[in-house]
Parts: C-alpha cells; structure tokens; sequence
C-alpha cells in the first residue's frame, strides 16, 4: 500500500487530496505540499469507504468524540447510539475506546455505523486481552501487541494514539520530580509505565518504533504519537515528564515520515490558559509543525460536571494557536461514562470552541458578519440557518413565543433594534449593497 505521505514525496495529487482541498477551498496543491512536509495529514484507512477528512497546517480545526464501553458498563446499543449522535452533531472524527465486552465486536460494529473516521488506542484491547488470557496485564507480550495493532488497522481503524513516547527515560523523569499532584491520567499509559516497571524492561512500542509504523503503512493508517505523560492537573502541566515524552514523540514523528507514515502528535489534557500557546509552539518547533491533536485541553480542575465548559475554554485558545485536532470533554469527565446526551454536548462545545478559534487562525469572520445583520433585520429564519446549531436556537424560540413575531420574550415591545432600525432605513439599504 502507498501511503498518503509517499504520493506526496512523488507529487502525485491523489482523489483524497483533492476531496480535503474541495472540502476546505484549497488548493490541491497546497495540500499535496503540506502532505509531503508532513504538516497536514489525510486521515482514511482504505479499508473503508469512508471521506477523507484532512488535519494540519491551514485547515479548519478538527473536533474529535470519544465513546467505548467500561468494566462496569457495557451496552453496545448506547455506544452505537453515542457514535451516531457524535457525527451527526459535526463529530470529524470518532475514537473507539471500549475495554469492556467483546471489543472487536463493539469496533467492527462501530465502525459500520458512522461515516467518519474511526481511531482507537491499541493498547487497550492488548492490555484487556493479556488480563483475560493470564489474569496479569504485565504479563501481556509484545507479539499480543502488535498483532492487536495488526487487526484493528485490518478492521478500518484510520488513526491510532501509540504510546511510542513513554520510555525508561520519561519514567525516570517523573520519578526524579516527585511523581505528581494529579498523577498518570492516561489509562494506556499508566499500564505501560507498570509494565515497564513490573517487567523491568524497555516499552516495545519506543524500541521497536519501526515495527509499529510498518504496521500501520500498510493500511496507510495515521500515528497519533499519544500522550501518556499528559498533565491530568493544572499544576502538573508542562512539568519535566510531559516535556521529555513531548521531546520523543517530535523526534518520532520525524522518523516515521521518513519511512512514509503519516504521524500527528497529541498534546497534554490539563493546561492553564498561560502555558496554551508556548505548549503549541514548542511542538511545532520540535516537530517540524507536524499536526497537533490536544485532548482538552481543561482549563481549570475545580468544575468537575461542567469540564465541557473548561474544555472549550482551553480548545477556543488551542484551535486559535495552532493546534489541529480537538478532542471533546463531556460534562461527564472525571465522573463517570458519558451518556448520550453528554456526547452531544461535548461535540457541540468543542465546535464552537474550535471555530471561535479558527475566526482568529484563519481570519474567517464572513458567517458572523451574515448573522449579526440577519439578527439586526430581525430575519429569525436566516439567523437559524446560519447559526451552528439552528436547531437548538429555534426550539428555544418557539418554546417561548413572543406576542409580536418579529422580537423575542427577552425584550418584547421594547426590543431595541426593532425600535431603532426605522431611524436609520437609509442607511440600512446602503448596508445591504455592500
């Protein structure tokens, strides 16, 4: 299989460069360069017949959603459900993250229910299978590992987040700094660092980087370096463990494009608003402005059931510095499974984080300007078609109807712009021609 990436070095213009440079009003040239520079990546297993959906340098931020059943809850039906409601609330992509029941039977069947492209963290499933064969998940192998790799690119998986990052280097690290005041929130990596440590030996994933990438370009699946050392407190971010593995994960990202694998890396989950964008450009500077996926991130760690807000927050600065690819916090973080409802809400706040930002990156205004007059001419049905999410803003219209139907119950009779706009008519038909 030739990669994506491998097109590009021979500046060949494939039909998904074409579909992403369609999608985003680019030229195709542009994306077919930035492909080969590896500062955009084009995320499609072919296995699948799925849209391409491109990530990277000069593109619409892209919002991620996370499901996937746990040890203690296990109903496919709600994760297909959960997987429907992500898409159809402008999900880009989905990661499937079950480590309950039978996980190849929730992937395949996730899978065929979307029309996005799907990604995982392999080390889940490995992790789930050493437990249920030896009862020990330290006593999982390497070659249950990469063949677990293996059959999810296999299945369609389009990206996956590898911890290829966390070495004995970066254990060292966090064991020289005092552990940590929020600990290792990352489940594939807290496995990985107690294997390691169990097994006293070096993380396969770092050691034998190479098999992983052969792996996945023959699927021309996209390496998310993951991000085990992320900060799962405030205080914790960019502290010497996450900085080291963020140093690995950079220089991997430059080995696996040169042997022709698309690589994007992922960035931390708790970061207070001041460290956002010197965290951005650190990685862009390392990685050669490779792709940044940045979970979160959450902003403030006080407001456990309302961490989709916190999250926005930090994806609204995010998406505006640089970062690539968003992936969504519900309110239900740090508290339990998120339902259905919470992954409409997640996606939908992520979207309008990632698009407030991208108003600043790619200085992309016209929309608000088109709503702002449609709000002032009072056309409700105009501002609901070009409102993000129309749909929620017109059932909380006609929940509450107004007596007069050109204002709101907000104002009613003293609606100021019904009040004002007939002084200025001349003015507003100049308005209109421009």
């Amino acid at each position: 299989m030739v990669t994506q990436l491998e097109y590009a070095f021979q500046g060949i213009i494939t039909d998904e460069m074409k579909e992403v440079a369609c999608k985003e009003s680019r030229d195709p040239e542009y994306i077919c360069q930035m492909v080969k520079e590896g500062k955009i990546v084009i995320v499609k297993n072919y296995v699948r017949k799925t849209g391409a959906v491109g990530i990277g340098k000069g593109l619409t931020t892209k919002v991620n959603a996370s499901i996937g059943t746990s040890s203690d809850i296990v109903d496919v039906e709600l994760e297909v459900r959960k997987a429907k409601a992500a898409e159809e609330s402008g999900a880009d992509s989905l990661m499937e993250l079950s480590v309950g029941g039978d996980i190849d039977a929730i992937r395949r069947k996730i899978i065929n229910s979307i029309n996005i492209p799907v990604g995982n963290v392999p080390l889940y499933q490995a992790f789930c299978e050493a437990m249920r064969r030896y009862h020990d998940s330290n006593k999982l192998d390497e070659n249950l590992l990469f063949d677990t790799i293996e059959k999810q690119c296999a299945d369609g998986i389009s990206f996956m987040a590898i911890h290829c990052g966390i070495n004995l280097m970066t254990i060292e690290r966090l064991r020289r700094q005092g552990y940590r005041y929020g600990g290792l929130v990352s489940k594939g990596g807290a496995q990985m660092v107690g294997w390691m440590i169990t097994n006293k030996k070096e993380n396969p994933l770092y050691e034998k980087f190479h098999k992983v990438v052969e792996i996945l370009k023959r699927y021309d699946v996209v390496l998310s370096l993951g991000n085990g050392m992320r900060a799962g407190a405030i205080h914790d971010s960019s502290d010497r463990a996450q900085i080291q593995e963020l140093v690995i994960n950079c220089e991997l990202a430059e080995m696996g494009r040169k042997m022709g694998c698309q690589m994007m890396v992922e960035g931390p989950g708790h970061v207070p608003i001041d460290e956002i964008e010197a965290n951005i450009i650190l990685q862009k500077r390392m990685s050669n402005e490779a792709p940044y996926y940045m979970l979160g991130p959450i902003t403030t760690d006080i407001a456990p059931g309302y961490d989709h807000i916190t999250a926005a927050i930090g994806a609204a600065h995010s998406a505006r510095y640089g970062a690539d690819l968003i992936c969504y916090i519900t309110p239900a973080e740090h508290l339990a499974l998120p339902n259905e409802e919470d992954v409409r809400e997640g996606v939908r706040a992520a979207k309008i984080a990632a698009y407030i930002g991208d108003m600043v990156k790619l200085k992309s205004r016209d929309r608000d300007m088109a709503l702002s007059k449609a709000r002032r001419d009072l056309d409700w049905n105009r501002q609901f078609k070009l409102a993000m999410y129309g749909d929620t803003a017109a059932s909380i219209r006609e929940s509450r109807s107004p007596e007069n139907e050109k204002s709101c119950t907000m104002c009613g009779s003293f609606c100021a712009l019904e009040n004002v706009n007939k002084y200025f008519v001349e003015d507003l038909a100049t308005s209109e021609k421009r």
